[in-house]
């Protein structure tokens, strides 16, 4: 169980949008999706664990907001429509399908809408915090900032330290990739 609270990145990036429609890709337990609900957002939550979405939907539950929560196969399945905000934290696939997912999500964004990704950056492999396969599961900010075809404006293209404990218990600084960009009008 994670703790049910949105990723901090999630809120820095997004606190000052204006709520439309939003799709939380990967959404896990929800606090993404709990968050952007609870801020006014009308949000889809996607994800392939149904043990996972069964928490986010009690955890809505309790706190009153309402989320329509989707168990699907993004790698396979399309996002379903289109949105002002698409959203993916920690979504880490090998490059080809990590790449069909990312513009998969690009193309869910509507005119206008704002797409937020945000992963572990790779040169955190080492830090005994994540997976061993970091170094070919991650990405950079950077290198996801020029897979952008022509009609988007990069916002935020960066990597961001912040402090987590390893398996040891142990404090250590941890890396994530930060990209933030919307769909021209």
């Amino acid at each position: 169980m994670w703790s049910g609270r949105p990723n901090a990145v999630v809120v820095d990036e997004l606190a000052d949008l204006k709520p439309g429609s939003a799709f939380d890709a990967g959404a896990g337990e929800g606090g993404d999706a709990l968050w952007l609900a609870g801020r006014g957002w009308k949000v889809t939550a996607a994800d392939l664990s149904a043990v996972a979405l069964e928490r986010a939907a009690d955890a809505a539950a309790q706190r009153g907001v309402s989320v329509d929560w989707r168990r699907v196969d993004l790698t396979r399945d399309p996002v379903p429509g289109s949105y002002d905000l698409v959203t993916a934290s920690y979504l880490h696939l090998p490059t080809e399908r990590r790449s069909r997912l990312f513009a998969r999500l690009a193309a869910a964004v509507a005119p206008g809408g704002t797409l937020l990704i945000v992963g572990h950056h790779p040169s955190d492999a080492d830090s005994g915090v994540h997976r061993p396969d970091l170094a070919d599961i991650g990405w950079t900010a950077e290198d996801l900032a020029q897979s952008f075809p022509s009609g988007w404006v990069v916002d935020t293209c960066a990597t961001r330290a912040r402090t987590e404990h390893g398996a040891d218990g142990d404090e250590c600084t941890v890396h994530d990739a930060v990209l933030r960009a919307h769909r021209e009008s």
